[in-house]
């Protein structure tokens, strides 16, 4: 029986060609139209002689066939084979023509082609007498070439010019469908049984998860908060440092309510277009309030709302005023019972409108800070589960060696320790992979190639040691983890520090900082007799906190209970100072008494423990990291602090 071929299945190993047409065809087309005019011309062109010298050549019988066309009075010979070699003269070069027509004329319009061709060919013999062909020319092609071909040139060149142009604008400029769709919104839906993410995989923001529960609750059962006449939120601002998780929470917020989730970037509504962002804002809330319940995130805000009259510019009609007009039109015309959150994400609040800002439009700021320690903890715990640890790896370990990391601080740590492991040819990744990972992340990576003179490494090593004993004496140093000669980076050295995580700081919390940041230099003019320019970053950290001291948190006694810091950034671009120039100079005396103080402070006490200080130098000469073990071998116990809390790390660089 014949097998039926309708009904066999097509192979899905057999791959379908597609062929997409794009700028790329009329480059080629162009190269071979140009190739075959080149090729085409490999013979010479026809000469042109005059109408005197074609009636010589007819009556010399060296004229096989003249081909005449009447309406264009022209005229092309095509001459005998033996005969075309005695006019090589006509042709540049002496190369005469394989192809014909070998020649052409052109005569006037008076020109009576029968009486003048027939006269020539009556005073020939028969067997010399020309072959005479005339015709007129048909234009109609050409006329119509002449009106269409220009003109779908200049069409087709038009769209492709402006459909590239879309390609490369941000977020896919004119929203992925040419010029014609630039006014489209380029937000990227997600649809609800596309939103994986919940607050299981978000790690840690304990405090912001909370304050976005009430927004899923309201899309989940709304009813439950309308019903009493309660209006819900219809904005939320998520504030806080880079990395910090805001875009994760805002997917965490989608994924949980189980509702679409429009994502688009602030820099997405400003386009080299006049008036594209606001048109790009009216199409992305008419898109949302289609697919209510859902939630509208908008990330880097502050690229558009930005407070009107502080953009740096030119023009009074600024493209980013208009967008952010818009914008708080849109926001502020929803009805409350449309379903439509709205999500937005910086780490500049600062800057922000203030009406945009406004109750009814972001009702409030959700602040996502960096983790604590329990939060980093978990944070780890998430990202090394793909990883292979050696079995008694001690995770709190690396959250209190972690201090002021964000969640994608550590997700690069766990990655960076990945890698350090396999670059060591390890089965499993071990705790001093991650510190080592911790050290290349914030030190930077390590210069085995760098070339210190023994004298410079003996004045480094005396100046890290100064830094790690300063610490090590005051109450309030920050315990020190360790010391190294290493250079990474832009340090050629470094002590580590597991610092306290407080919020709030004593004066004598300050003054110790204070003092071990220049117990460096102050290790360099006792040992050296002179200081040298590797404290430069110290010096620059110890003038910030002096003049935060005197200027921002009133710890002065001659200036007093005054803080000229501007939280609010309402100044803006106001270059006068709030205070006097007598107050100006009292503050920066105050600053140099400061700083003095702290420097001799210093100096007494490396001076006291000099013996200690030089051998901690020596010991960390010979094995170029050491570690709080070896220091307390040789000054004993640290000085114990006021208060015990929890450690984390930090480094102070020369």
């Amino acid at each position: 029986m014949a097998e039926n071929n309708n009904n066999k299945k097509p192979d899905k190993n057999i791959k379908k060609i597609k062929v997409r047409l794009n700028l790329s065809w009329l480059y080629l087309l162009l190269l071979v139209g140009i190739g075959w005019m080149l090729f085409s011309q490999s013979s010479p062109a026809p000469a042109k002689v005059e109408w005197a010298e074609v009636q010589s050549m007819i009556l010399s019988g060296d004229v096989k066939e003249i081909h005449f066309v009447r309406n264009d009075f022209k005229g092309t010979i095509t001459m005998k084979p033996d005969r075309l070699a005695a006019y090589s003269d006509k042709y540049v070069g002496g190369a005469v023509p394989t192809k014909s027509p070998h020649f052409t004329f052109l005569v006037s319009g008076k020109f009576d082609a029968e009486k003048e061709f027939g006269e020539l060919n009556a005073q020939l013999p028969e067997s010399d007498q020309v072959k005479i062909i005339m015709e007129n020319n048909a234009k109609t092609w050409t006329g119509i070439l002449e009106w269409i071909i220009f003109p779908l040139l200049l069409i087709l060149m038009w769209v492709w010019m402006f459909r590239g142009m879309s390609k490369n604008m941000g977020g896919g400029g004119a929203g992925g469908g040419g010029i014609f769709n630039v006014g489209k919104s380029t937000g990227k839906l997600a649809d609800k049984n596309e939103m994986k993410v919940t607050f299981k995989d978000v790690a840690g923001l304990y405090g912001a998860k909370e304050e976005v529960m009430e927004i899923v609750d309201f899309l989940k059962n709304p009813k439950k908060y309308t019903a009493l006449g309660g209006k819900i939120p219809k904005g939320a601002l998520l504030v806080g440092p880079p990395g910090t998780g805001k875009t994760l929470l805002a997917k965490a917020v989608a994924g949980e309510a189980n509702v679409p989730f429009f994502s688009i970037s602030g820099s997405d509504f400003v386009e080299m277009f006049v008036g594209v962002g606001a048109s790009r804002v009216r199409d992305l809330f008419k898109q949302a309030k289609e697919k209510a319940p859902c939630i509208v995130f908008i990330d880097e805000i502050d690229a558009v709302g930005r407070a009107r009259g502080k953009n740096v510019g030119f023009s009074s009609n600024d493209e980013r005023e208009n967008t952010l007009n818009q914008l708080l039109t849109e926001m502020d015309g929803f009805g409350s019972d449309t379903g439509v959150i709205v999500l937005a994400a910086t780490n500049r609040a600062d800057i922000l409108d203030k009406a945009l800002l406004r109750a009814g439009r972001f009702d409030r700021q959700i602040h996502v800070e960096l983790p604590e320690l329990k939060e980093r903890m978990e944070i780890f715990k998430v990202h090394m589960k793909d990883l292979k640890l050696v079995e008694d790896f001690d995770v709190e370990f690396m959250a209190k060696h972690t201090p002021g990391f964000s969640g994608a601080d550590i997700a690069n740590v766990c990655n960076e320790a990945a890698l350090t492991a396999a670059r060591k040819n390890k089965e499993r990744i071990d705790q001093q992979d991650f510190l080592d990972a911790v050290d290349r992340i914030v030190g930077g990576l390590e210069r085995k190639s760098s070339i210190i003179t023994p004298e410079e490494k003996r004045s480094i090593a005396h100046h890290e040691a100064g830094h790690a004993v300063t610490s090590w004496l005051l109450p309030y140093g920050q315990p020190l983890f360790k010391v190294t000669l290493i250079p990474r980076g832009q340090a050629l050295g470094a002590a580590w520090y597991l610092p306290e995580e407080h919020k709030l700081w004593m004066k004598s919390q300050m003054m110790d900082e204070m003092c071990s940041l220049i117990g460096g230099r102050v290790a360099e003019e006792i040992v050296n007799g002179e200081p040298s320019t590797g404290a430069q970053n110290d010096l620059e950290r110890l003038t910030q906190m002096a003049y935060g001291m005197v200027q921002y948190y009133g710890m002065s006694d001659k200036v007093g209970n005054l803080s000229f810091y501007d939280s609010t950034g309402s100044r803006g671009y106001d270059l006068t100072k709030p205070y006097s120039e007598k107050t100006a100079e009292l503050m920066d005396e105050e600053v140099k008494r400061l700083v003095q103080e702290i420097h001799d402070r210093t100096y007494a006490l490396l001076t006291e423990h000099k013996e200690g200080f030089l051998q901690v130098a020596a010991l960390l000469l010979e094995k170029e990291v050491i570690f709080a073990e070896d220091v307390e071998r040789i000054l004993g116990p640290k000085v114990k602090r006021s208060s015990d809390q929890l450690p984390s790390e930090e480094k102070t660089e020369q």
